[in-house]
């Protein structure tokens, strides 16, 4: 599979830079794919959500409290935002501190874990993979993050014949 990071201007500013991945073949962004799957049943989740994406971008950064943090490996900022921890709506982020996050793909939770709901759990693997492509290509040199911290430089497209 062929995806790369792009910025998300619309929710990006001066506290966070938002970012997604655009898969090739989808010609779509997992953020995009994510609206479209939840805009009927989870309409007004989505409208904190995409809300909150825009404060975090334009006024907060990433704080930790809007996350439910740890969804993936150990250090490797996997993290899911919702609306509201009472509600099922998770979308699937990875934080880099609080001046970066990369939205992912997510959905409904209906299980107690999401390794017990295949959509969560695929879309939670694939970005731990993301998150160990963007590790290679940064111990190679091919990917910095800005010296502000705000931003990534570099090549932000990848595709499965790379190495992890």
């Amino acid at each position: 599979m062929k995806y790369k990071i792009v910025k998300l201007t619309k929710f990006s500013g001066n506290e966070a830079t938002i970012y997604s991945i655009y898969i090739f073949d989808k010609k779509k962004t997992l953020f995009e794919l994510f609206l479209e799957e939840n805009k009927i049943s989870y309409k007004s989740e989505l409208i904190s959500i995409f809300n909150r994406l825009k404060v975090i971008g334009h006024e907060t950064g990433a704080r930790e409290n809007f996350f439910k943090i740890h969804e993936g490996e150990l250090g490797d900022g996997l993290s899911a935002l919702f609306d509201r921890p009472d509600k099922k709506l998770r979308l699937y982020c990875i934080k880099y501190g609080s001046l970066i996050l990369i939205a992912g793909g997510g959905g409904p939770k209906k299980s107690q874990t999401f390794q017990e709901d295949e959509k969560l759990k695929r879309e939670n693997f694939f970005l731990r993979k993301v998150v160990k492509d963007i590790k290679n290509k940064m111990e190679f040199g091919d990917i910095e993050i800005s010296k502000d911290g705000t931003e990534f430089l570099g090549n932000l497209e990848f595709t499965d014949d790379e190495k992890n």
